[in-house]
């Protein structure tokens, strides 16, 4: 248990760093590292998920997309499995917009049932997100395009957790 503890608190603690600068786009520009630890929370909560590895990749889900963080570095950090579930939730940025958000469509059916759940947590958190904080800039067609575009995406990973399932499908009824 005190392993498990200390690799969570690790993975904290080093997203805290990686994310350390960045904001959320709401009006409100939440920290950044708010929205993996509502991941977590998640997870553990609604998703009654013990699974160490899913837990820390829900943590670390962003880093390697979002700041200088390598794969190899969270394999060197945190283990193979881990850096792998990340890997497995990580858009290639050289890619357009567009490309990313077709192939997270494409591909979410493929990925591991690790990577599915944190895959579903990040859509349910980021739901939420759009309704209680939306970004400061984004017109309702673009929220509820996001909310089409997340719905696609769920519907991939559908039989991976159906009490997850269920929470993002009430999220998303609530598409305003």
């Amino acid at each position: 248990m005190h392993e498990q503890l200390a690799l969570i608190f690790r993975a904290l603690a080093f997203a805290a760093r990686r994310h350390r600068d960045q904001r959320r786009k709401d009006v409100q520009a939440t920290p950044y590292i708010n929205h993996p630890i509502e991941l977590a929370e998640l997870l553990i909560n609604d998703g009654e998920i013990t699974d160490v590895n899913v837990i820390a990749a829900a943590i670390l889900h962003d880093t390697v997309e979002d700041t200088e963080t390598t794969i190899a570095e969270l394999e060197n950090m945190f283990g193979s499995a881990i850096a792998g579930i990340v890997g497995e939730v990580t858009d290639d940025k050289s890619l357009s917009k567009a490309e990313r958000k077709r192939l997270q469509i494409e591909h979410a059916a493929t990925r591991s049932d690790a990577a599915k759940l944190v895959k579903l947590a990040d859509k349910i958190c980021n739901l939420r997100d759009m309704l209680s904080f939306p970004p400061a800039d984004w017109p309702q067609e673009r929220i509820r395009a996001y909310f089409d575009w997340a719905h696609a995406v769920i519907q991939q990973v559908r039989g991976v957790h159906p009490q997850l399932e269920r929470l993002f499908d009430a999220e998303y009824a609530r598409k305003p």
